[in-house]
């Protein structure tokens, strides 16, 4: 018997928000997060972490689930951030102890080219490496090369970003030049999928899970941030070094219990648990759950194995600002940024 309608539709919006749910676009639509509170047992230390909720925390939720916070005695809140302006900001206030957040906006408030001015200058460093930010560029049916986006509208969360440099950096290597498209905001990766579904704009920049489901609805994936750029540093965990020089031993320990955390999830053995608990935590399908192991468990592309910073990702990073950030301002020295000090031998 064939399915009724409303079932399929009501189905595909379940994997629409699910997956925006993974991917944190399902927080934007939020003013404030209420911070998440946690007990620490005795001799146990409670760390603030805020982050933008998804897949991106899956090394923080097996850190959770398999005790390797606790093993370090560490008890660690999270805290889903609406934008970065507000986990910047914040961290930068003192109001958390490390982001999860992308490189980019930690050099862009470093060097005064931040969505928001802020008091004095940034103490913030990062200490640990994430992933390349699983970039892909989705377009409509219709557009089959590069060439074919001369003269369309490519849709970016604000022109000013450091993603939005990473889609006008895939463009130029392809033969556009600034003036044969035309960039406009369209808000977060939810906002633009959605807005990319109603044919508004002929392409955007999207985040695994979103190229999946992208494909399933006809949509073509033409091309990787990462196949252009071949190196870049896209999440990192941050924090304030005076934070850092005050909680050494609780920074080491969080560095040791998310880098266990990446040897667990990249055992093959652990596969089907670690699938099951992506779907537990970020409220997404089991299948969805399992196409994203695929990319974002992966040595060749996914999250970083080791944890380490990936110092020619930091220099890409670097040059795109270079070459597109306001005022302008050329950057030279990816250890400015920095402090592997606290990265725990192996």
């Amino acid at each position: 018997m064939r399915p009724r309608p409303e079932v399929g539709v009501t189905r595909r919006r379940l994997l629409t928000t699910a997956a925006a749910m993974a991917l944190g676009a399902g927080a934007e639509r939020s003013v404030s997060p209420r911070q998440a509170e946690v007990r620490a047992a005795p001799g146990t230390t409670s760390l603030k972490v805020i982050v933008f909720p998804g897949g991106f925390n899956w090394p923080i939720w097996v850190a959770q689930e398999q005790a390797f916070f606790a093993a370090q005695h560490l008890a660690v809140a999270l805290t889903p951030t609406p934008s970065s302006v507000y986990q910047l900001t914040h961290l930068i206030a003192g109001d958390f102890d490390i982001a999860m957040t992308a490189m980019d906006n930690l050099i862009a408030y470093d060097e005064g080219q931040g969505e928001v001015p802020v008091e004095g200058r940034p103490d913030l460093f990062a200490f640990l490496g994430g992933d390349n930010g699983f970039l892909r560029l989705i377009v409509q049916p219709g557009v089959r090369t590069y060439a074919d986006l001369k003269g369309k509208t490519l849709s970016v969360d604000a022109p000013t970003t450091g993603y939005a440099f990473v889609l006008r950096k895939m463009l130029e290597v392809n033969g556009l030049g600034r003036g044969d498209y035309t960039l406009v905001p369209a808000g977060g990766v939810l906002q633009r999928w959605e807005a990319l579904l109603r044919g508004e704009h002929a392409g955007t920049l999207l985040v695994t899970p979103f190229e999946i489901l992208a494909r399933s609805r006809g949509l073509t994936l033409l091309g990787s941030a990462i196949d252009t750029l071949h190196r870049y540093q896209g999440l990192v965990g941050a924090a304030r070094r005076s934070w850092a020089a005050a909680h050494r031993d609780e920074l080491v320990g969080f560095i040791r219990a998310y880098r266990n955390a990446l040897g667990w999830l990249y055992a093959p053995g652990n596969r089907e648990e670690a699938i099951r608990l992506l779907a537990r935590n970020a409220s997404m399908p089991t299948e969805l759950a399992a196409q994203a192991y695929s990319i974002m468990v992966n040595p060749a592309g996914g999250f970083f194995p080791t944890g380490a910073l990936d110092i020619e990702g930091i220099r890409t990073v670097m040059a795109l600002r270079s070459r597109y950030a306001t005022p302008r301002k050329i950057l030279a020295d990816p250890n400015k940024y920095l402090d592997s000090s606290f990265f725990p031998p192996a």
